[in-house]
């Protein structure tokens, strides 16, 4: 009888340690789960946070997995361990299974608090996450006298630039690249292009760590020029670094509770570089409703961390709300205002930020994107993007203009040609050169709106400028400097050229003054009408347009390579008969139609 209790009492006393041993195990996948999650993918403690919960539920399958395999594994060779009415290492094994339907439990959980805060329940809550104040252009975007304060850069042009500053610098270029991330902001009034340089790799991170990153590029993308400047103190955290001194790890382990993104480069007024990091609250449910409370500025040199509440973040700080976030609010504003069933059936008043086809440099060439200009007004850095009804054709309702620092947004309702229209128009001015523009400015010229852009060679090169009527998009200007294209445009429209500009001094560069690029004016009240044709083509329509110029309709078509060819209604009335994915064969000569023939 003593044998039997003996027996028995050994036997719980395993089962008690074996379950102790498989606690432990499944402990310790916890916490390597936990610390991979936390330093290398940087996961918030924050229950607002979708990866925070991901997080959870592996560590679940992992304990549960690990504590079964610990157990089942001392259970082999034991099953035939059988007494009548106790417990055999058999059911204890059997019993395991139940750790595994916890995760699941968390998924069905996150799932229905995922669904209760989506626009489908939440529709109204989404769109009044924006407020969106009705302005006047003309009041509100003061008139463009200079050239001094319009930026007509875009990022690959900057990058051609910095890189090429770098590249004259043999002992910076050989241990650091400069990022591709260039970040818009307005320095001391005038609008500019930073980016810091960033380690060249991690052993050249190992081998140049104890000095730091000596310095930054910025870009002027007026007089299109790069300056390399170098830091009175070396940078030391930094998102090219490892270990404790990337910058977004360094910023995580101080902050390890808050919804943290959009890290990016800027320098205050003085030159000091710092990079910024935007913190995020979700308004509606657990996940959905993204918002910006403030930010936190990190010192790169010091390592000094500042937590700023969006009311107070500093002057000089111009990307705290970025343009892409801005963008998606707007989108709930302006397509969820009248319900989540009206966005997808009726679609009443809905409409949204301009997007287009990602292009050839993007990841994924099916998804549609945002996209947007910059503005520098009152020290600040404001996004503009067109904004149109939600049927998808190519012309604008109106514009959104927004503050980067602030949150702050204006809509001008204002009807006429998206940015991709504008951009199509400055390139057929000059098609037979194949000159490439960027995406515009857009200014104010007398009261008129109006879209302003360079146009560049295959080299990237900038060969001449553009300026287009937002309202009456057959109105252009091209011309070898931006202020002769700013005068000739001003002509057009009938206004005298004022002394600011003849007596703002436009840098002059080998990219500004091509001989062979005649300068243009188009949209006058006489527009000729070609009669001998220099050129045919075949082309599906896309898009067509009626402009009325002087009591004469003329008839655009838009090309599926986004070219414009024009002619005038009363003469070619059988055009009036073409829609959208016509295919039609014509002869032109610039881009006026001389014949046009519809195919089958």
């Amino acid at each position: 009888m003593n044998i039997k209790k003996n027996y028995s009492k050994k036997r719980h006393q395993s089962y008690a340690s074996v379950q102790t041993h498989a606690v432990i195990n499944g402990l310790i996948g916890v916490i390597v789960i936990a610390f991979i999650s936390f330093y290398f993918f940087l996961t918030p403690l924050n229950p607002q946070s979708i990866a925070f919960w991901l997080t959870l539920i592996i560590a679940l399958f992992v304990f549960a997995a690990l504590k079964s395999l610990t157990i089942c594994s001392a259970a082999a060779g034991r099953m035939q361990d059988q007494a009548a009415g106790q417990k055999t290492w058999k059911d204890v094994c059997g019993h395991e299974g139940i750790f595994f339907i916890l995760p699941f439990i968390a998924i069905i959980a996150l799932l229905l608090i995922a669904l209760s805060g989506s626009p489908v329940f939440s529709s109204h809550k989404y769109a009044a996450i924006l407020n969106v104040e009705d302005a006047v252009f003309s009041d509100d975007l003061s008139e463009s006298l200079g050239t001094d304060s319009i930026a007509l850069m875009d990022t690959a042009s900057a990058r051609m630039l910095g890189d090429r500053e770098i590249g004259s610098l043999s002992n910076v270029v050989s241990q650091f690249n400069v990022s591709d991330d260039y970040t818009q902001i307005d320095y001391n009034g005038k609008p500019a292009k930073v980016a810091a340089l960033d380690y060249a790799g991690f052993f050249k991170w190992i081998g140049n760590k104890s000095d730091g990153v000596p310095g930054y590029v910025t870009v002027n993308p007026v007089s299109m020029s790069a300056s390399y400047v170098q830091c009175s103190q070396p940078m030391t955290y930094v998102p090219s670094a490892y270990f404790y001194e990337d910058a977004a790890r360094y910023i995580r382990f101080h902050y390890p509770t808050l919804l943290l993104g959009n890290l990016h480069f800027e320098i205050d007024e003085q030159g000091q570089p710092y990079y910024v990091m935007s913190v995020y609250k979700n308004t509606i449910s657990l996940f959905g409703g993204q918002t910006v409370t403030g930010a936190i500025t990190l010192n790169p040199s010091t390592g000094e961390l500042t937590h700023y509440a969006l009311s107070v973040v500093p002057n000089w700080v111009d990307v705290v709300v970025d343009g892409d976030l801005l963008c998606r609010q707007y989108n709930w504003s302006g397509t969820l205002k009248n319900g989540f069933m009206n966005s997808l059936i009726g679609k009443k008043g809905c409409k949204r930020v301009t997007t287009y086809e990602a292009d050839e440099d993007d990841e994924n060439d099916d998804v549609p994107v945002s996209d947007y200009g910059y503005v520098s007004k009152n020290g600040d850095i404001w996004i503009y993007t067109g904004v149109t009804s939600v049927n998808g054709d190519r012309s604008n309702i109106g514009f959104l203009l927004a503050n980067e620092r602030t949150g702050e947004a204006h809509y001008y309702s204002i009807a006429g040609a998206d940015e991709k229209s504008a951009m199509a128009a400055a390139e057929g001015e000059v098609q037979e050169k194949g000159y490439q523009a960027s995406f515009p400015s857009l200014i104010n010229v007398e009261g008129h709106p109006t879209y302003i852009m360079v146009l560049k060679d295959a080299s990237g090169l900038v060969k001449l400028y553009a300026a287009v009527n937002v309202e009456q998009y057959n109105i252009v200007t091209t011309a070898s400097s931006q202020t002769e294209c700013l005068n000739r445009y001003k002509q057009l429209l009938g206004i005298e050229s004022g002394s600011a500009d003849n007596n703002n001094n436009q840098p002059d560069n080998s990219t500004s003054t091509d001989n062979d690029a005649p300068n243009s004016v188009t949209g006058s009240s006489d527009i000729s009408e070609p009669t001998v044709a220099d050129a045919e083509t075949n082309l599906t329509i896309t898009d067509i347009k009626y402009i009325d110029i002087n009591g004469n309709t003329y008839i655009y078509l838009i090309s599926e390579n986004d070219t414009l060819y024009r002619a005038k209604a009363a003469s070619h009335e059988d055009m009036l008969l073409l829609k959208k994915g016509d295919n039609v064969h014509i002869a032109y000569s610039g881009k006026d139609i001389v014949t046009c023939e519809k195919q089958n």
